[in-house]
């Protein structure tokens, strides 16, 4: 049963974009460029290019702050995670399976048409069916019937009593586009020559793959306008290069400070947002194939890393050493679950033993939301610990969008990877090891009994009960070891002092209808 854990080539021609801009609502004159100086253009540095400008595929850390500009959901969250209307201006749920959303009949999408309960049911069903391929379909895994049940009533029946149901229509896999815009467009939704209508206070200019996605103002929001008329997303992958970018004016803000680069955004006199995320960053096993696939090797790994003085050597103040796979301020965080403690000297014994004379390692090279360094220190790191205990560790690197299909196509006995979490729910975090998706699961971790306190936990409303199942969870992942945790993170961002009511989400998303900036 999957839940929570899932949670930008190609340049258009001038005449192609023209054309499709008139049916997307959007304009030539809007702004697409960052020579547009000034207070009207608001830029922003991500770390690595979208996925697809379409909810169903808004999945990843720098995709989902670009989406959520165009498109919105049926609910929200507030800036103490909590649930707030959007799309629906009410809500209930009315028994353990039935859910009932009062839908607004007032809301227009970016090209001027309204949205009507069509558009409602088929962005949801659309989610739902097989046929898409949506990496979000398996939220609906639970879900038995979608209906209109009043001239702008919802009910959603599911088929068990699910905790985690809630928070569904408050992500991108809850967003409502145009039917007849998709409907018109067809496989190129999403794409630089589709685009995307959707509800959001911002609509789609233009996306050129691999350097910048630029959305304008939507006059026909139906909220309150946005502050600034134009906001551009520059994709910026490596680090310094982000930073100069803040630094010399390009950019308003940057994502994924590097740690080590934090200092010098304050001492130049810019803005650093640094709180805790909902985040954890960790080494996997394969525990399917390869050399990892016993479970007193996986411990042995483990016995051989000081996590510690990893953690600090490479993120300083700006991370925790995760003790537990949820935040450390996220309930039912267990603080006291004893994981696998430094003993290279064991290490070095069981290894030998076993035989285990060399690893292969698979790790990115781009900033993550969880891992504001990337993956390459992490394991030159590993592979000094491994090579005290007399195991040799062989390193391959990818940027970040080539390491998310290797992960799925390539053998490895270890890997990196992280999670920004969708929610406050724990099984937003517990899930991921009992996914059969191995883009999520890269530990590709089947367990029967750990499978089996995910789907008591999912049907366990909220309270005592539902806390100690996932506390066994976590005591699960401790004794076999399907990953080493390794650290919960900061988020980091740099800002230029000028913009003002910048709100980031915990999720990692980013809302700029109430940002300003001066000029």
């Amino acid at each position: 049963m999957n839940r929570f854990s899932r949670l930008l080539a190609l340049l258009m021609s001038l005449c192609l974009m023209v054309s499709l801009l008139a049916s997307c609502g959007g304009n030539t004159d809007s702004g697409g460029s960052t020579a547009d100086a000034g207070k009207d253009t608001f830029t922003v540095a991500l770390d690595s290019d979208i996925v697809k400008l379409d909810p169903a595929f808004a999945y990843d850390f720098t995709t989902n702050p670009v989406v959520n500009q165009i498109t919105q959901g049926l609910l929200t969250f507030d800036e103490d995670n909590q649930l707030q209307p959007m799309l629906a201006s009410s809500w209930e749920q009315k028994d353990d399976l039935t859910y009932v959303y009062q839908i607004r009949d007032d809301v227009t999408f970016s090209d001027g048409s309204a949205m009507t309960m069509d558009d409602v049911l088929y962005s949801m069903n659309r989610i739902k069916d097989p046929a898409t391929a949506s990496y979000l379909s398996w939220m609906y895994d639970n879900v038995a019937s979608i209906e209109q049940t009043g001239d702008w009533e919802l009910t959603v029946t599911l088929s068990t009593p699910d905790a985690t149901w809630q928070y569904v229509p408050a992500t991108t896999a809850g967003h409502v586009i145009s039917k007849a815009y998709a409907e018109q467009v067809g496989d190129k939704l999403g794409t630089p020559e589709g685009g995307l209508v959707g509800t959001g206070p911002y609509k789609f200019v233009d996306w050129t793959k691999g350097a910048s996605v630029t959305l304008v103002a939507n006059d026909e929001y139906w909220g309150e306008a946005p502050k600034v008329k134009n906001l551009v997303f520059k994709i910026i992958a490596e680090g310094n290069t982000r930073l100069t970018s803040l630094m010399n004016g390009e950019c308003d803000i940057i994502s994924s400070v590097d740690p080590s680069s934090a200092d010098q955004v304050t001492s130049n006199g810019f803005e650093l947002f640094s709180e805790d995320g909902m985040t954890i960053n960790y080494m996997a096993f394969n525990t399917e194939t390869g050399q990892c696939t016993d479970q007193e090797v996986r411990k042995a790994v483990a016995q051989a890393i000081n996590v510690e003085e990893m953690v600090q050597a490479i993120y300083g103040d700006y991370a925790t050493v995760a003790n537990s796979v949820m935040p450390t301020w996220m309930a039912p965080y267990a603080k006291d679950v004893k994981q696998t403690a430094y003993d290279p000297e064991a290490a070095k014994k069981t290894l030998a033993d076993k035989g285990i004379t060399s690893l292969q390692c698979i790790t990115y090279t781009t900033a993550r939301p969880y891992n504001q360094k990337g993956g390459s220190q992490l394991a030159n790191m590993i592979q000094g610990y491994l090579s005290e205990v007399g195991v040799d560790v062989s390193i391959t690197e990818y940027d970040w969008t080539t390491y998310k299909t290797k992960v799925q196509t390539d053998p490895y006995d270890i890997c990196f990877y992280g999670w920004t979490g969708d929610n406050g729910d724990p099984d937003n975090f517990m899930n991921l090891l009992a996914d059969t998706n191995w883009s999520m699961n890269v530990a590709h971790f089947q367990d029967d009994e750990y499978k089996a306190l995910i789907a008591q936990g999912v049907d366990t409303p909220d309270g005592d009960e539902r806390d100690a199942i996932y506390l066994k969870c976590e005591e699960m992942v401790a004794e076999k070891q399907p990953w080493v945790l390794i650290s919960h993170s900061k988020n980091l961002l740099g800002i230029n002092p000028k913009v003002k009511d910048f709100y980031y989400h915990p999720t990692g998303v980013a809302f700029f209808k109430g940002v300003s900036k001066e000029a």
